[in-house]
């Protein structure tokens, strides 16, 4: 099997040279425990490689997505104004819809925030990375059984169109949905941040859950993220 390469050469290693191309790698976690970042370092790695990327963004502004990155010396500036990488501006949009909805003395919005299939119409032609970051804030008003349907033809339409994608999902979310989207995927990470309790010091840990024809470690893997961005711990 192909494979991607995602920006971590240790994690690289680990999982037999990167994410199975064409596939989508979902990723689980709470605030804070280095969902984004990781999301960051397949795209800049994407944008190197010289691959038409994307980013849909549902939960920041691409202005906050790219000082992000530039902290973490990933300068993917350079390649939106080279036109490699593409910053969909879907939080902007649902912030706006909202607010025009509201106006108008209407107070449904269900419809607006529950529209997960419709993301892959975002997504121009000849787009070989996407990162999605993140689909849980479009599952609020969804049963188990619709985000089940329109998560399925999502990634069935990511697999046809040929593309290597990540998407991300917050903890709640993914909870709230029955912890269904892992079956649609080829790899799933869970990320999480939790308390050691032989040092009682706060640990992030990323636990890679499956990734098909893959031999993968079966520990979670310590990290911290530094300047450079995700980096593993020595057991």
């Amino acid at each position: 099997m192909e494979r991607i390469p995602i920006g971590i050469k240790d994690f690289e290693s680990m999982i037999e040279g990167g994410y199975p191309k064409n596939r989508t790698m979902l990723v689980i976690g709470a605030t804070g425990s280095g969902k984004t970042i990781l999301g960051l370092h397949f795209i800049n790695q994407g944008c190197m490689d010289g691959k038409k990327c994307m980013i849909i963004a549902t939960e920041e502004i691409p202005e906050d997505i790219l000082a992000q990155s530039r902290s973490l010396g990933m300068h993917l500036d350079r390649y939106q104004e080279k036109g490699n990488l593409i910053i969909e501006r879907v939080y902007e949009e649902r912030a706006g819809n909202v607010k025009n909805v509201l106006g108008f003395g209407i107070e449904k919005i269900d419809d607006l925030e529950s529209n997960i299939l419709g993301l892959i119409d975002r997504i121009p032609e000849g787009t070989e990375i996407v990162l999605i970051d993140n689909v849980g804030v479009l599952t609020l008003n969804m049963s188990v059984n619709e985000f089940r349907a329109q998560f399925d033809l999502l990634i069935y339409g990511l697999n046809k169109r040929k593309i290597t994608s990540m998407v991300i999902i917050d903890i709640s979310a993914n909870e709230r949905t029955g912890d269904t989207a892992a079956y649609s995927v080829s790899g799933v990470i869970r990320m999480s941040i939790k308390e050691n309790p032989f040092t009682g010091a706060r640990e992030r840990l990323l636990d890679i859950m499956k990734i098909r024809n893959t031999k993968i470690p079966l520990e979670p893997i310590r990290f911290d993220i530094t300047s450079s961005g995700i980096v593993f711990l020595k057991k």
